[in-house]
C-alpha cells in the first residue's frame, strides 16, 4: 500500500503534482510550534522525496523545492499578518504581498536544498540524506544572510518538552535541526527494500534517542527548582517580578492613554504580600513598556523608584535617544535599569533590528514607513552585553527576537549569570507567533546553561531554568505578574558554549561525504 502511493506520486505531474508539493509543506507546519503535531514531518518529507522519483530535469526540481517552501512559509508565519492590522487603515493594504513576499522569498532557500539533493543523489536513501544535509545548510545560511532569520528551524519542533532539546547542548540548536531533518527524511527509505528498512528505522530512532537521552540527562541533575514559600528564602536570593500589562497594541501608543498605561504598570510593581521586606527584587517591565523617553522624564522615573525597595531595581524596555538640541538625532529601541533613588544606574540598547519594524532597510530606494512608532528608523547598538547592577546577579540584555540567534546572546568576556528577554509579541494577537518566539528563545538556555527570564507585553511570559525546564509562565493575552526566586545554582558551561558550531560542522561534513560515497543498493521506486 505504501509503495503504490509512493509510486502515484512519482507519477503526478502539472498543477496536481504543485499542488501536493505546496500542500505537503504547509502541513509540515504542524509539527512546529505551538501543535507539534511532529509526526507529520516525516509524512511530508516522504510525501517530497516520493513525488521527486518522477522528477526528470533541474526545472522541476527547483519548482518542487519552491513550491514546497512557499507552503511551508507561508503557513509558518501566516501571523505576521497581524502587525498589518494593528493600523489596517495604512498597513492593511500589504497583507498579501508581505505572505506571499516572505514565503515565496523564504522558498528559494528550500528550493536550492531540494534541487542539490535531486542532483547530487541517484537513490532515495542517498537523497533522504542529503536533502537532511542541504536542508539544514540553508537553514543555517537563512539564519546568518542579510541580518539573519533563524526562526522556525526544523530542531524547533523538539520544544514540545525539555528532554528532547538537550542535545542541543552539544551541537546546537542547527546541529539538532541535522538530526530532526534526518528523523524527517529517512522514513521515506522504507520502500525500497531491506537496506530501505533499514534507514527509515533509524530515522524514527532518532526521536527515541533524543527523547531518552535527554531525559536521562535531566534525570542526573535533578529536578527543576519550584517556587516553593518565597518568604521562606535566604535574603540574598534575588525575587524576580514579571510584569505582564497586556494592553492592546493598538492602545499602547495612543499619548491619551499614555498616563493610564503608567499607572496600571506602577500597581502592578508594587511588592507582593508573599515576600519579606528584606528580600531584594527585580521589578521586569517589557519591550517599550514605558512609551517615553524615560532619561528625559525625572517626575516618571521617582514614581518608577517609589515601587522599590531599597535594594530593588527596576528594568523596563523604552526607547532611548539623545537630546533633541543636537546635531545628530538618534532613537534606540533599549534597556534601561531604575533604582531606588530613581537614577538610570544601566542601559543596553538593542543590537539586531528587525526590518521593516524597526528600520527600513534600503531606505533611499524603498517609500515604505517602518511598523513601530515614530518615522525615525531606530539605531544599532554594539552587540551583547553583560550589566551587573547594585550587587544582583549579572545579565544579559535581549530585546525581542535577539534572542533567536545562536551562540549570539551573551558577551564571551563577561559571562551572565542569567539571560534576559524583554519583547512585545503583541503585535501578532492570538496566533502561533509568540509561542514560536518563545520555543526560540528556550534554546538558548540549554545551549549557554543559563536561565532566561522572559517578559512579554502581552505574553508568554516564562522563566526557564539553564536546561530549558518551564519553572512557571503566565500565558497569551492574560494580564498578571509572576514572581520567582533567581538562582543560579544549576548554571554550567556547555559544549556548545565551548565549541559553538563546530561540531555541526564536522557532522553535516561527515554525513555529506557517507551520502556522496554511498553507492551499494542505491535503489529508487
Amino acid at each position: 500500500m505504501i509503495e503504490a502511493m509512493a509510486r502515484r506520486l512519482a507519477g503526478l505531474s502539472g498543477w496536481r503534482r504543485r499542488f501536493v508539493w505546496l500542500l505537503s509543506g504547509a502541513v509540515a507546519v504542524l509539527a512546529l510550534p505551538p501543535f507539534f503535531i511532529i509526526p507529520v514531518l516525516p509524512i511530508c518529507f516522504a510525501v517530497l522525496l516520493w513525488s521527486l522519483e518522477g522528477v526528470r530535469c533541474n526545472k522541476g526540481a527547483l519548482s518542487a523545492g519552491w513550491w514546497f517552501g512557499t507552503g511551508h512559509f507561508a503557513a509558518g508565519f501566516y501571523w505576521v499578518s497581524h502587525a498589518f492590522l494593528v493600523q489596517p487603515e495604512i498597513y492593511g493594504w500589504m497583507i498579501p504581498f508581505a505572505l506571499l513576499g516572505l514565503g515565496g522569498g523564504l522558498a528559494i532557500f528550500s528550493m536550492l536544498a531540494v534541487w542539490a539533493s535531486w542532483h547530487l543523489g541517484n537513490g532515495l536513501i542517498r537523497r533522504a540524506v542529503l536533502l537532511a544535509v542541504f536542508w539544514v545548510l540553508v537553514e543555517y545560511l537563512r539564519g546568518h544572510i542579510l541580518t539573519g532569520f533563524p526562526w522556525n528551524l526544523l530542531g524547533h519542533v523538539w520544544a514540545i518538552d525539555a528532554a528532547p532539546m538537550q542535545f542541543a547542548s552539544v551541537v546546537g540548536v542547527y546541529g539538532l535541526s541535522f538530526v530532526t531533518a534526518l528523523f524527517a527524511t529517512l522514513p521515506a527509505a522504507f520502500v525500497v527494500g531491506k537496506s530501505g528498512k533499514i534507514a527509515a528505522l533509524a530515522g524514527v530512532m532518532i526521536a527515541v534517542a533524543l527523547w531518552g537521552g535527554g531525559a536521562v540527562r535531566l534525570m542526573m541533575v535533578g529536578p527543576a527548582e519550584t517556587e516553593g514559600a518565597l518568604s521562606e528564602l535566604p535574603a540574598d536570593v534575588p525575587i524576580v517580578q514579571i510584569v505582564q500589562p497586556n494592553i492592546p497594541q493598538r492602545e499602547k501608543w495612543l499619548p491619551e492613554l499614555q498616563s493610564q498605561h503608567f499607572s496600571l504598570l506602577l500597581d502592578m510593581s508594587h511588592r507582593p504580600e508573599t515576600l519579606r521586606p528584606d528580600q531584594k527584587r527585580i521589578v521586569i517591565w517589557p519591550e517599550t513598556a514605558a512609551t517615553f523617553f524615560v532619561e528625559t522624564q525625572t517626575e516618571a522615573r521617582m514614581q518608577m523608584a517609589s515601587v522599590l525597595g531599597p535594594d530593588d531595581i527596576l528594568i523596563t524596555g523604552a526607547p532611548r535617544t539623545y537630546p533633541r538640541d543636537t546635531d545628530e538625532y538618534k532613537v534606540w529601541n533599549a534597556i534601561q535599569v531604575i533604582d531606588a533613588t530613581g537614577h538610570i544606574v544601566a542601559s543596553f540598547d538593542k543590537f539586531h533590528l528587525v526590518p521593516f519594524g524597526e528600520y527600513v532597510p534600503f531606505r533611499s530606494i524603498l517609500p515604505f514607513p517602518k511598523l513601530t512608532a515614530g518615522r525615525t528608523d531606530f539605531s544599532a547598538g554594539p552587540g551583547p552585553q553583560t550589566l551587573s547592577v547594585n550587587g544582583m546577579p549579572s545579565f544579559s540584555p535581549l530585546i525581542c527576537y535577539e534572542v533567536i540567534f545562536p551562540g549570539a546572546v551573551i558577551d564571551d568576556d563577561h559571562q551572565p549569570d542569567w539571560l534576559l528577554n524583554v519583547t512585545n509579541d503583541g503585535w501578532f494577537g492570538h496566533s502561533a507567533g509568540p509561542y514560536q518566539h518563545m520555543a526560540a528563545a528556550r534554546f538558548r538556555t540549554i545551549e549557554e546553561g543559563r536561565p532566561l527570564v522572559r517578559a512579554a507585553y502581552t505574553g508568554v511570559s516564562v522563566v526557564f531554568d539553564a536546561y530549558g525546564r518551564k519553572l512557571t509562565d503566565l500565558g497569551l493575552g492574560e494580564r498578571g505578574i509572576l514572581v520567582h526566586p533567581l538562582s543560579s545554582n544549576k548554571n554550567h558551561t556547555t559544549v556548545y558554549y565551548l565549541w559553538r558550531d563546530l561540531l555541526f560542522y564536522g557532522i553535516v561534513t561527515f554525513f555529506a561525504v557517507l551520502a556522496m560515497g554511498y553507492k551499494r543498493n542505491a535503489k529508487s521506486l
